[in-house]
Parts: structure tokens; C-alpha cells; sequence
């Protein structure tokens, strides 16, 4: 396991900077994910740390080791993609096995280790399979499986799990948390969704812009954003945004997420009307409008019958309120 320090990284395109001078430093064995809306730099820093790009400046080490003008085959680092890149004319052994062969392992040797992946994955009923014959995740698998035998001192995941549907990702979430658990190799994860970064990483680090908005540990970063971007990046549903003065702070932004929001239907302290009715099952989101706040959403959790049109009456939890200046920095 090595650790990972990232200074000072800078880059431009066309004269259009994407990065502002990025620093990481990531311990051996983390589990580290990029989270940030598209554009916002969080791939390209990716691509510089497999050397897939040159920064402007700045530098990368690994190990402790430069790897400026290191060429990617040389880093010791495995880069799985959001499009899994296999050789449709190659079998799963082969996919498994050929960035070993091209290492100078022998035919004896690859085909050991290529077991050995097939049996951590669950993909040895399948190593005779060509790509078109799996399914999507079948395929993610097979990808990770090829990152996983070359034995790399860092992984990269750019996405990897976005062209999935939703139940095998979250099946996939569970193998790739169950999979770090058992490597503990260095892992940057890159990815715009949010429950992804939440359940898998020990660490997030919110990007916007080229710049670092907060990293930390996922849960810090939920309970206690440094402004208003990452507030209301952070979390599903979103917090709400409210006009202060009639919350009792005057020239301040009150954040309050839906779940600290209680609802009734006879007293409490602002009105609303249900606009919309999201049911989940686990859980009922309520979207509403009010006379002087704004829409509100409201989180409530197991199975709770409202209808659009009817009158509620909310209480906001004032001990988890969170608030903001004008420019969206958070007043502590």
C-alpha cells in the first residue's frame, strides 16, 4: 500500500483553466472518491495522476516517488473507465490476463493469477465467455478483475459503475466496498453520484470549479458543510435554502435539510401546501409551497399518506439549522 500526494496541480485548455492549483494527500489503503458536478475538473485530475494528461504545473507523488514525465505503463497504477474497455475478440481469461502477459509473465504464471481474480470476483464460471456474452456488470467485473492482477500500488475509477441501472449498482457498490476490504490498495474514486461517494469512500473531496470546496470524512461533510455549494451538493434529497428574516435571522441564508423538518396537520410554525408527493416506500417526500418562504421539501420516513392541495404546518429544528452570508459561506 502507498500513499498518494498530489501539490499544487494545475491545467489549462485553450487558456481555460480547469484546475486551480489541486492538494491531496492520501494515506496508504484509503478509499478516497471525487465527487462534483460535470466540468468540474474532477476526471482530468484523474487522468493526471495516471499520466494520461501532463499538469501545467504541479507534481504527483506515489510512494514518495516523482512520477513526473513517467510514462502511465511505468506508474504502478490500474485505471478502470466508465466505458470497461475490453477486447470484444478476447475471452474473460484473456481480458484478465493479457496485461500480465505483456508484462513478460509466463503463460503458467498469468494463468495462476488469472484464476486467482476470477475466484475474488465470481467470475470463474465465465472465463471462457466472450464480452458480448455478459451482461453489464459481468463486464464492470471483468474490468476490475483486469486492474486487479497487475497488483498496482494505486487504483482509478473514473465512474465505473454509471452505465449501470440502478439495482446493480447498488449490487456493485457492495462488491466494490467488499473487494476494497479485502485488497486495501490506494483507491481514488471519481464519480457525480453522491450515494456512491457516501457508501464507498473514507474520504470525499467535493470539487467545483477546479478548486477543492471540503474534503473529509463523508459524514463530516454532510453534517457540517463549509458553504453553501457543498450544502447543497451533499445530500438527497437537497437542502433547502430559506429566507432567513422570517426564520429570525435577518441577512443570513438558513439551510435545513428535509429530514429536520417536522410535518403536522393541525398546528405549527409556518404553513405550507403539498405541491407534490414523492412515496418511496421507506420514505415520503413532500415538495412545499409556501407564502413567504419559498418551496420546501420535507423528508419524512416509512409510508405517509398527504394529497397535493392540503394545508401542513412545519417545525424547523433549530439546533440543526445551518447558516450563511450572502456570498454562501457558512457563519459558524
Amino acid at each position: 500500500m502507498d500513499s498518494l500526494n498530489i501539490t499544487a496541480v494545475s491545467k489549462a485548455f485553450d487558456g481555460h483553466e480547469v484546475l486551480h492549483g489541486i492538494d491531496l494527500a492520501v494515506g496508504a489503503g484509503e478509499f478516497w472518491a471525487l465527487v462534483g458536478p460535470s466540468g468540474c475538473g474532477k476526471s482530468v485530475l484523474l487522468r493526471i495522476i495516471a499520466g494520461l494528461l501532463a499538469p501545467d504545473s504541479g507534481t504527483v507523488q506515489l510512494g514518495g516517488r516523482d512520477l513526473t514525465g513517467v510514462p502511465p505503463s511505468a506508474r504502478d497504477i490500474a485505471m478502470v473507465f466508465q466505458s470497461y474497455a475490453l477486447y470484444p475478440h478476447l475471452s474473460v481469461a484473456g481480458n484478465l490476463g493479457i496485461g500480465l502477459r505483456q508484462a513478460g509473465q509466463s503463460r503458467t504464471e498469468a494463468r495462476r493469477e488469472v484464476e486467482r481474480v476470477a475466484g475474488i470476483l465470481g467470475l470463474t464460471p465465465l472465463l471462457n465467455r466472450l464480452p458480448q456474452e455478459l451482461s453489464g456488470g459481468e463486464r464492470q467485473r471483468v474490468a476490475i478483475g483486469r486492474a486487479i492482477s497487475r497488483k498496482p500500488k494505486l487504483f482509478l475509477f473514473d465512474e465505473p459503475l454509471s452505465n449501470l441501472d440502478a439495482a446493480l449498482r447498488v449490487h456493485m457498490r457492495i462488491e466494490m466496498a467488499a473487494l476494497h476490504r479485502r485488497l486495501g490498495t490506494t483507491t481514488i474514486y471519481v464519480t457525480h453520484d453522491q450515494v456512491e461517494a457516501m457508501t464507498l469512500a473514507d474520504h470525499i473531496v467535493v470539487m467545483n470549479e477546479g478548486r477543492i470546496e471540503q474534503s473529509g470524512p463523508p459524514m463530516d461533510v454532510y453534517h457540517d458543510p463549509v458553504n453553501v455549494f457543498v450544502a447543497g451538493f451533499i445530500g438527497s434529497p437537497k437542502m433547502n435554502f430559506l429566507k432567513s428574516a422570517l426564520l429570525g435571522r435577518p441577512g443570513h441564508v438558513v439551510g435545513a435539510r428535509p429530514e429536520h423538518i417536522g410535518l403536522g396537520r393541525t398546528a405549527g410554525e409556518v404553513q405550507g401546501w403539498v405541491d407534490h408527493v414523492e412515496t418511496l416506500g421507506s420514505e415520503t417526500n413532500l415538495i412545499l409551497r409556501t407564502d413567504h418562504l419559498g418551496p420546501v421539501t420535507v423528508r419524512l420516513f416509512g409510508h405517509q399518506e398527504f394529497l397535493p392541495g392540503e394545508a401542513v404546518f412545519m417545525d424547523f429544528d433549530r439546533k440543526r439549522e445551518l447558516y450563511f452570508d450572502a456570498e454562501g459561506k457558512r457563519i459558524r
